[in-house]
């Protein structure tokens, strides 16, 4: 079976290493379609050398650019690849412009569409991503859903058939490296940090950085938190900012996987406005905060673990004060199989 995976962001980096492994496993050839949607090393080429993933197949190098241009060109460039491929299989991961271009000229070319991540939804049309997951999933023919929330979203639009639970990939992930971020990264000793002695921030939605009263609002909740928040800069958020931070903020550059997983483990409150950066708090069972409106993983809010602030100061400073759960939070995001899981249901579905 021949698959063409599309990727081009961060967090489809982490998805889709697990997911490579096991197509490997199963003897599957997989042709790794990087779209440049992150092109730099430290949001791109420091995930591939660090998680294993094979080199990509094909770098299409769009880079950055408006959200027309950008799938457009995105869309432009993967069809002759599909073309001259001839697949059995497009896989697509979440929520990007990558995500819905693949998805596009997959269907548009008649080619199986196979999405990682399906379900999931926020309910804020607002949100760019909120619209190309939605579209993704009713061009797919088959919806691989982390979780059980995820197949009843899709039920309420209508879509039953082709659904598959599989869990949470980058659950898989976090339990293959999690111990190798432990043994090898160097982060704590180069920042000088202790073990829940900081909190972890992290911004990139465009409406929290592209709005500047936003940001200042963000930044000041956290100049309010009692202790050092260790806070890498993505890099739409370092063009938009202005100012020094407040004293207690330190301000780093993006870091790789294992240095987020290992910064993640140790800190005491992790405050991010990523859904991954939310699940991965989740599985390390560290309190989170989600500076947004709305998040699509509930299922981090209902078992107390995360509470959604968006970007007041009060609420910020208030739920970072608060009480949270004791113990291990509860499995609801598979058992570590996911990558398997998907695997065979791409095998089984062909």
């Amino acid at each position: 079976m021949k698959i063409v995976t599309i990727v081009g962001a961060r967090p489809q980096f982490i998805k889709a290493a697990p997911v490579s492994l096991a197509l490997a496993r199963a003897g599957h050839r997989e042709l790794l379609v990087h779209t440049g949607q992150h092109y730099d090393y430290g949001m791109s080429g420091v995930f591939f050398e660090e998680m294993g993933i094979p080199a990509p197949a094909v770098n299409l190098e769009v880079g950055s650019a408006g959200h027309g241009r950008q799938t457009g060109e995105m869309l432009t460039k993967i069809e002759p690849v599909l073309i001259e491929s001839k697949p059995d299989w497009v896989l697509v991961y979440g929520d990007t412009n990558s995500t819905l271009a693949g998805a596009l000229a997959a269907v548009k070319l008649g080619i199986p569409l196979a999405h990682v991540e399906a379900g999931l939804r926020s309910f804020n049309r607002s949100m760019p991503e909120e619209h190309n997951r939605v579209l993704t999933d009713h061009c797919a023919d088959l919806l691989l859903c982390p979780t059980p929330v995820a197949i009843r979203n899709l039920a309420a639009e209508g879509i039953c058939k082709g659904v598959e639970l599989t869990g949470d990939t980058m659950y898989d992930a976090v339990l293959q490296f999690a111990g190798i971020a432990r043994a090898r990264s160097t982060v704590m000793k180069d920042l000088g940090l202790e073990p829940k002695g900081y909190s972890l921030a992290t911004v990139h939605r465009p409406y929290n950085t592209d709005s500047p009263e936003v940001l200042a609002r963000l930044l000041a909740a956290l100049g309010r938190l009692e202790e050092t928040v260790v806070f890498p800069v993505h890099p739409r958020t370092r063009q938009r900012l202005e100012g020094d931070p407040p004293p207690n903020v330190r301000t780093i550059d993006p870091v790789g996987y294992l240095d987020m997983l290992a910064l993640e483990q140790n800190a005491r409150l992790i405050l991010t406005d990523s859904g991954g950066v939310q699940k991965e708090a989740y599985f390390f069972g560290v309190p989170c905060l989600t500076l947004r409106p709305e998040t699509e993983w509930v299922e981090t809010v209902e078992t107390g673990w995360n509470v959604v602030t968006g970007s007041d100061p009060d609420a910020i400073e208030r739920a970072a004060r608060g009480q949270w759960p004791v113990g291990p939070p509860p499995p609801i995001f598979g058992a570590g199989d996911a990558a398997g899981r998907i695997a065979g249901a791409l095998a089984r579905a062909v």
